[in-house]
């Protein structure tokens, strides 16, 4: 089944699904934006942006904003990554319209008052601190500062406190008008609205918005490294990471396979070996960063800070092993069938197909089917993933970790044990 794509006159992509048979409908507005395309100056912008044009508007303020959804029964939200930010709304059918006269105002005329601004830096400031104080989540901030070390793709997403609280109405406004532009941008809906009638209701109220060619990224390159914080902590948080893949890479799937054979679940080769045959750490996985211009791979685990020094030689000789000799043939037939599952049962979550819509538009301005994903997963074999596992492990790691850490092994012995 292919989605029906309109282009506005303006630039903007309209793009739905129609499912007469849900009484819901997901929509939403995604913006190829985030993180990596900030200038180290407003570094932290993208997401200052999402949470404050839900302060107001010309017709709506912020209370008005979340009561009008939550009063019918609806939802709405928004997220920031790297490389894009989502505004997006889950309603009845019959409130579809009303979801999109809000989330058109966000975008289109969002007025930023000068007590909410105020406010709402200290909310960022205290979900930066809270970010910092858990170093389950700090640790891949760290992790990212190393790998792509000197580059936006390396600064955290939600910013410093400092930036955050320079940022004012004007810097929003030219953040946006530079960003928020009609070609950079998608408009989706899945669930029971006609095509038709959506691309009118998104054309009245977003035709507006301009057209600007300059969206640049800075150049994404892969930089590995070594960074360690002490903390007293009962666990010490460990992730040591590779080079990756774009989206666009021939090793895409392949990557995926991979990973999921090394850490993808409970019968996946580091679980086995590191939790279930060792009791080592309750928690270990493999998991693959895509990026448009780079990306990065990568194994994270927490263990008692006594227990690094065992766990990494283990993890370090998994890795020598799925580089060394083919996977077998039932571990791949497995992996093959969980990432056929996973996309296959995600056609049943509506919000999570327009979100893959909304990326496939903006990545490859296209929609590609599951039926044409299976077969590039299907068409893997145990030589690619051989092939993929030896270019990824090859090169430079990035080690990093955070805990009780005194006495672990250090970031040039795991350089030696990897050789």
């Amino acid at each position: 089944m292919q989605p029906e794509i309109t282009t506005l006159k303006n630039g903007l992509r309209v793009a739905s699904f129609y499912y007469p048979q849900f009484e819901t409908v997901s929509l939403g507005i995604w913006v190829n934006t985030g993180s990596a395309y900030e200038p180290a100056e407003l570094n932290g912008i993208s997401h200052f942006v999402e949470h404050m044009v839900f302060k107001g508007t010309k017709s709506r303020s912020t209370i008005e904003i979340s009561e009008e959804i939550e009063n019918v029964g609806g939802q709405n939200n928004a997220y920031t990554s790297r490389e894009f930010t989502s505004f997006y709304a889950k309603m009845l059918k019959n409130d579809a319209e009303l979801a999109m006269d809000v989330l058109a105002e966000m975008m289109t005329c969002p007025t930023f008052p000068d007590e909410e601004l105020v406010k709402e830096r200290e909310v960022v400031v205290q979900e930066i601190k809270q970010t910092a104080d858990d170093p389950s989540d700090i640790i891949f901030d760290y992790m990212q500062a190393q790998a792509f070390a000197g580059q936006a793709m390396g600064r955290a997403i939600l910013g410093t406190p400092e930036l955050v609280r320079s940022f004012g109405a004007k810097e929003l406004r030219g953040y946006m008008h530079s960003n928020y532009a009609a070609n950079n941008m998608v408009v989706c809906a899945v669930g029971n609205i006609k095509h038709a009638d959506f691309v009118r209701m998104v054309e009245s109220r977003m035709s507006s918005i301009p057209v600007h060619t300059n969206f640049t990224a800075d150049k994404q390159w892969y930089c590995g490294g070594y960074f360690a914080e002490k903390r007293d902590n009962e666990q010490a948080q460990v992730i040591l990471g590779f080079d990756g893949f774009k989206y666009t890479d021939e090793h895409y799937y392949s990557s995926m396979l991979m990973t999921a054979i090394l850490g993808g679940g409970m019968s996946s080769r580091l679980f086995k070996e590191i939790r279930e045959k060792r009791g080592l750490v309750y928690s270990v996985y493999c998991f693959p960063n895509y990026y448009t211009g780079s990306g990065f791979t990568g194994i994270s685990a927490a263990t008692d800070n006594e227990q690094i020094n065992r766990m990494m030689p283990v993890m370090i000789d998994e890795i020598k092993k799925i580089t060394d000799s083919l996977v077998s043939d039932e571990e791949l037939a497995r992996a093959k069938a969980q990432l056929k599952a996973g996309m296959l049962m995600s056609l049943e979550n509506s919000s999570a197909v327009a979100e893959k819509l909304a990326r496939q538009l903006l990545l490859f301005n296209r929609y590609m089917p599951v039926d044409e994903m299976v077969g590039y997963i299907d068409a893997v074999t145990a030589d690619d993933v051989l092939k993929t596992a030896q270019k990824v492990f090859a090169g430079k790691p990035t080690y990093t970790l955070v805990g009780n850490i005194d006495g672990h092994i250090g970031y040039d012995e795991v350089c030696e044990k990897l050789k």
